[in-house]
């Protein structure tokens, strides 16, 4: 089973930056891609940017393009997002999940809310 654990949230004023990693662990940690995901209150989940594993092709929404940057270590169990020039519109818990069935290109894991693999999220408050 792969398990995947969030960590790096927190209260950041508008402008302020904040580095989220997701550990991955679990049998073979097999996966092609990781996402991160945020649900803002009220609102529904959707995907803010994702990484393939193999060759580190990338995806960005519109709305964190520029600001937000994902990333891996070399051993590729670890992917963080390092999220700049935060915004009150940023707030949610932001959730790391993966792709274990090969969904191609990026951008089409990345719109999809299918996965089986969540971790348990972690809160990102960006307020004055």
């Amino acid at each position: 089973q792969l398990e995947l654990v969030e960590s790096g949230g927190g209260f950041v004023q508008p402008g302020g930056s904040l580095r989220l990693s997701c550990a991955v662990s679990g049998i073979a940690r097999h996966y092609y891609a990781i996402g991160w995901f945020r649900q803002a209150p009220g609102k529904e989940r959707e995907g803010v940017s994702c990484i393939t594993k193999t060759d580190g092709m990338t995806y960005y929404a519109d709305s964190v393009k520029g600001r937000f940057t994902i990333s891996t270590d070399n051993d590729k169990n670890t992917v963080h997002l390092r999220a700049n020039g935060l915004k009150p519109d940023d707030t949610g818990v932001y959730y790391c999940v993966a792709d274990v069935s090969g969904i191609s290109p990026i951008q089409e894991f990345c719109h999809s809310l299918e996965s089986d693999f969540w971790g348990q999220g972690t809160q990102v408050t960006v307020s004055s």
